[in-house]
């Protein structure tokens, strides 16, 4: 059943656009520019955003911290749960979920934000049930919100702290069976950081399992100064924020990344020296190979063909084809720790998909939307009441 909520609090644009990204530079003040780009194809109404022409645009709008009362915390909560595995349908929104417990290396946080990811989807259709906790489920790794309770082996964290995070050590290995589609969500405290100060809430929620991804892929492949990556699926969650590490933290000497043709431009404001087309070009054919190949699309037999000799290449998805490997992403709130200073000078920029973010009572349409492989950066969940 769900629940009456007041209506959320979203940007509004004057008429519709279907396919539209907004990426968010972070400045170290409160105020946000956006860069928008829009492109309208035929019969894809989405009455929620508008048609722009490419433009820099200032905006003052930031998600405000949800209202905490830190001393009121209640024993039943919303949340998003299914108890068995399937399509979206099994997704229902129920009312009284009981708030989690917190262990005393943990702390309860108010949730003001969350973010959905492939891996969320493929866990409901029980993929990896094998490994997974038991049902029923609320299903979120991503999250920032307001701690209001801390365990008693909480070193660094207290209430009040505005913090993000992926509230799962292993992605598939015993996920937690409270995640964070709800109003409160427990997380142990070494999975945390603070939010950066200059992002949002709707911005911060997006980050945490797609950079942390990116991070240790690049890491994984020894990645360093001076060498040249490719990256398929540059506009996506991971791509988006491989392309950046990549150029701002790694020290790349050239980036590459493959995207539709209207998503090239955001390749290139993201600090890729050579958008790739995948609609025209195959990047296979190309003369020119790359040290690293981050494939997070599932193109791994094409990936390979892309890779100097000796050089490395990250599978996310799809059939691993050698010198391909994968690997299961570890969240580390020292990795988010280490990366918030490149957040807060801009130097690294979230990118949120122009869709939403939704709303707390559309997460099932999130879903769906998520599952059509065309996201554009994050799909994120917000207000959350």
């Amino acid at each position: 059943m769900k629940a009456t909520l007041p209506t959320p609090h979203l940007r509004s644009f004057p008429s519709p656009t279907p396919l539209s990204f907004k990426l968010s530079f972070a400045f170290p003040e409160t105020r946000r520019k956006s860069l928008s780009i829009s492109s309208t194809p035929k019969g894809t109404p989405s009455p929620s955003l508008a048609y722009v022409p490419l433009r820099v645009s200032a905006s003052s709008q930031a998600a405000a911290a949800p209202t905490v009362n830190l001393t009121a915390i209640p024993t039943e909560m919303k949340a998003w749960v299914y108890g068995e595995y399937g399509g979206v349908d099994v997704l229902k929104l129920d009312e009284k979920v009981s708030v989690p417990e917190v262990k005393e290396d943990e702390v309860l946080i108010k949730v003001a934000a969350a973010a959905l990811n492939p891996v969320d989807a493929k866990r409901r259709q029980g993929k990896f049930k094998a490994t997974d906790s038991p049902l029923p489920t609320v299903p979120g790794y991503d999250v920032a919100g307001v701690v209001v309770k801390v365990g008693s082996q909480v070193k660094e964290l207290k209430e009040g702290d505005e913090v993000y995070g992926n509230i799962n050590e292993k992605a598939l290995e015993g996920p937690r069976q409270f995640g964070s589609i709800a109003q409160y969500t427990a997380v142990e405290e070494k999975l945390l950081a603070l939010k950066p100060k200059n992002l949002d809430f709707a911005q911060a929620a997006g980050l945490p399992l797609a950079i942390e991804t990116a991070y240790e892929g690049l890491e994984r492949t020894g990645f360093s100064s001076g060498k040249s990556i490719l990256v398929l699926n540059g506009s996506g969650g991971v791509g988006s924020l491989v392309i950046q590490l990549a150029k701002q933290v790694f020290g790349a000497l050239k980036v590459a990344a493959t995207s539709s043709t209207g998503k090239l431009e955001l390749l290139k404001s993201l600090g890729a020296d050579l958008a790739i087309d995948y609609t025209k070009e195959n990047f296979e054919d190309m003369p020119e190979k790359f040290d690293v190949v981050f494939d997070a699309i599932g193109q791994c037999d094409r990936a390979v063909k892309a890779v100097k000799e000796g050089g490395s290449v990250v599978a996310l998805t799809g059939a691993v084809t050698p010198p391909g490997f994968r690997f299961v992403v570890t969240s580390k709130g020292e990795v988010l720790k280490k990366l918030n200073s490149y957040l807060e000078s801009g130097k690294v920029k979230p990118v949120v998909d122009p869709r939403g973010p939704f709303p707390f009572t559309q997460v099932d349409e999130a879903f769906s939307y998520i599952e059509t492989n065309r996201a554009t950066g994050k799909v994120v969940i917000h207000p959350i009441p």
